[in-house]
């Protein structure tokens, strides 16, 4: 009589509930992460003709708007606010620089317009030498943690120009560098007329 061996399976061990609980609190976090990332792409950037959301733009000493460190877009309704996204690395923006500074003074003494330079992933030391280069006097602040352009959902560089009218509405964008004084009141008197 020989012994058979024992051949009964050792019991098996399962995850524990806890480690269970843990990859499935990851994976619903990774689809919620995946989810709100296609809402995002969906949404494609402010096309013209849609009602632009309120911000508010922190401004640089020296370059405030009617002695106010910071300006909200809701403040500006009545007026054509032209939104110039720019970078003192950005070699298109210097060459509109001097057009926008212009455009600016030749529409500054109405109280009609309004320009807003927001400044893109930029230092400040850097962004002053600009500013002083140019001799910029409109308004001017950064676009802290790019709260603004991410209203706007840019995403093709700068500069960037979005004119919006004055019942805050997105009425022009301008991908690029404009070419001329002339070509940027070209898009504004339009707005102006009948006011």
């Amino acid at each position: 009589m020989s012994q058979e061996p024992n051949t009964t399976p050792a019991p098996k061990r399962g995850v524990p509930l806890w480690a269970q609980i843990l990859v499935w609190i990851g994976l619903l976090g990774l689809l919620g992460l995946l989810a709100a990332g296609l809402l995002k792409a969906k949404n494609p950037i402010l096309s013209i003709g849609s009602s632009v959301p309120d911000f508010t733009l922190t401004l640089f000493s020296g370059y405030e708007y009617n002695g106010a460190s910071e300006v909200k877009l809701s403040d500006l309704s009545d007026k054509v606010v032209v939104i110039n996204f720019w970078a003192s690395w950005c070699q298109p923006c210097r060459t509109e620089a001097a057009d926008l500074e212009t455009a600016w003074r030749s529409y500054e003494e109405t109280g009609q317009v309004v320009f807003l330079g927001v400044d893109y992933v930029d230092t400040e030391p850097e962004a002053r030498e600009y500013m002083t280069e140019f001799n910029l006097s409109y308004p001017n602040g950064p676009d802290m943690g790019t709260r603004i352009s991410q209203i706007f959902n840019r995403n093709l560089g700068v500069p960037e120009t979005y004119v919006v009218d004055q019942q805050g509405v997105l009425r022009f964008i301008q991908i690029g560098p404009f070419q001329s004084v002339a070509e940027i009141q070209a898009i504004i008197d339009p707005l102006l007329v009948g006011r």
